[in-house]
């Protein structure tokens, strides 16, 4: 029993050994940054909001080793991002380009800053309505309730 207990947490303890951890051999450390600024620029299409050197998808370390690839074979910062939108679209790169299809993405929070400001200034200029006006007489029993209420504090 003793033993099964030891095998037991010997397996446990050992999946920490199946993490894979890249190391990449790299010709000079501005190769390096460039690869860190690479990854660290573009998008995984799995997570959305993760940077490929962030992420854990299977995906986004595809896209590592592509980018890492890519650099050995001398290409630049320009043609690996290139690269990568024409396999997986503007969406990888988080600052997509003003295009048609993207026209909305880019104009549409100013357009809701003004439809707003546009709702706000004309309420604002709306006079008041006829039954939202007060008549005399009820004017005078506002003011006399409202002496009444002076009186007593």
């Amino acid at each position: 029993m003793k033993q099964l207990l030891i095998l037991l947490a010997g397996l446990l303890f050992s999946l920490n050994a199946l993490a894979a951890i890249e190391t990449w051999q790299f010709d000079s450390a501005a190769q390096e940054q460039q690869y860190r600024e690479l990854t660290a620029s573009l998008r995984c299409p799995k997570c959305q909001n993760n940077s490929i050197a962030d992420s854990n998808a299977m995906i986004a370390a595809d896209m590592r080793l592509k980018v890492y690839q890519l650099l050995k074979q001398g290409q630049d910062k320009h043609q690996i991002t290139q690269y990568m939108i024409d396999r997986y679209g503007n969406f990888v790169t988080y600052q997509p380009p003003v295009t048609p299809s993207t026209l909305i993405l880019w104009a549409g929070p100013l357009l809701f800053i003004i439809a707003g400001a546009l709702v706000i200034f004309l309420r604002g200029r709306r006079q008041p309505e006829a039954d939202e006006q007060l008549n005399a007489g009820d004017r005078q029993r506002l003011d006399a309730l409202l002496k009444d209420d002076r009186k007593s504090s």
